[in-house]
């Protein structure tokens, strides 16, 4: 499975062909850094190790220090694995070799983004599952048009069913959207414009897997 890191700059759109116009999500992707090399008989698993973005030395732990040293880069922001790359992918897959977005995909392929969505903090059920309240504010309902009505029995079950919609925090989840297609690929620029949205701000780290 291989995979690149970046990072999320925004949203746009293009006109395709046939007229049609396709909402994208553009990103920087890459170029990465292999920061380690992980194999069965050392680390009890086949892994790359990669990692994405300019840090500060004095911002870096020491022990993180001594780990991009020995791959003969920088401090870097954001490392990831990615387990079980192709055998067409071997050949790159060395310590210190550097990703490029145009050497793991290209135009028309499909990929899946890996992203945080964003925070909303905790919010109630309405903007958090959608509830439509009492709709109206007659007949002594003057405040319960936000509310979550009832949330189990009585004696019988006793409990509140796990699972129940209620207020509580929002965002800020690990969320995967699958099967995005590749529109564009601006080598020169480590740039790649996906169709359709990938969650988190403008700005976050974002994984595309291939």
């Amino acid at each position: 499975m291989p995979g690149i890191i970046g990072r999320k700059i925004g949203m746009t759109s293009v006109f395709t062909e046939e007229g049609k116009n396709i909402p994208c999500t553009l990103v920087e992707a890459g170029p990465c850094v292999i920061t380690q090399v992980k194999n069965p008989e050392t680390d009890g698993y086949k892994a790359v190790q990669m990692a994405f973005g300019e840090r500060k030395e004095k911002n870096t732990p020491k022990a993180l220090k001594n780990h991009f040293a020995k791959a003969k880069s920088g401090s870097m922001q954001k490392v990831v694995e990615f387990r079980d790359f192709r055998k067409e992918f071997e050949d790159k897959v060395q310590l210190g070799n550097t990703i490029k977005v145009e050497d793991i995909f290209a135009e028309n392929d499909f990929l899946d983004a890996v992203g945080t969505s964003k925070g909303k903090g905790f919010q109630g059920v309405v903007k958090r599952h959608n509830f439509a309240g009492v709709g109206q504010a007659t007949h002594g309902q003057h405040n319960r048009l936000r509310a979550p009505g009832s949330i189990g029995g009585a004696s019988t079950p006793s409990r509140v069913f796990k699972g129940m919609r209620m207020a509580g925090r929002m965002g800020n989840d690990r969320i995967k959207v699958l099967n995005l297609k590749v529109m564009k690929i601006y080598p020169e620029k480590n740039l790649i414009l996906v169709s359709g949205s990938i969650p988190g701000a403008k700005n976050s780290f974002v994984i595309l897997e291939k």
